[in-house]
């Protein structure tokens, strides 16, 4: 592949690259830098690309850059600069209210699953792979994902029942 079809792949898929990270780490910054990993890493290994399966490709080297930061920052202290996260931005205060509760919320209900469940959540229900797809991406049988995300969503039920 060349650079420009490299291009067209960064403006079709890095949104979902970027939604998918942000949801598993839950930083902008950090799901920023993992973006980057990611496309970087695409560049490099374009050769291992699939016909037609661009975007799960892709989530699965984001998913890889992912796990690495998370098994670098096991061995190292990281400190957070907190100035970053009160940089004005461009959407209406109303917006950003709404945008902000409802992430909030969706996150509070994530956070109740366990890390498989999250995953199952994430590329099945907010990504819309389908049940094959997201059972490849976790690397279990298409039965296993389906009983997880059975169980999670079965939580996510009986949490909103309760709230």
């Amino acid at each position: 592949m060349n650079k420009s079809s490299m291009d067209m792949i960064y403006r079709e898929y890095k949104n979902d690259v970027y939604r998918y990270l942000y949801y598993l780490c839950r930083n902008h910054h950090n799901a920023e830098d993992l973006m980057q990993e990611t496309f970087y890493r695409a560049c490099s290994r374009l050769d291992n690309l699939e016909g037609g399966r661009t975007k799960a490709w892709l989530l699965r080297v984001a998913h890889n850059a992912y796990i690495d930061r998370l098994r670098k920052e096991s061995r190292s202290s990281v400190y957070e600069n907190e100035f970053f996260h009160n940089v004005p931005s461009e959407e209406t205060p109303e917006a950003s209210v709404l945008t902000g509760e409802s992430r909030q919320e969706l996150h509070a209900m994530l956070s109740m699953l366990p890390p498989n469940q999250q995953h199952a959540v994430l590329l099945y229900d907010i990504h819309g792979f389908s049940y094959q797809e997201s059972a490849d991406l976790m690397g279990i049988p298409l039965s296993h994902f389906k009983i997880i995300l059975y169980r999670a969503r079965q939580k996510l039920r009986k949490g909103r029942e309760t709230a």
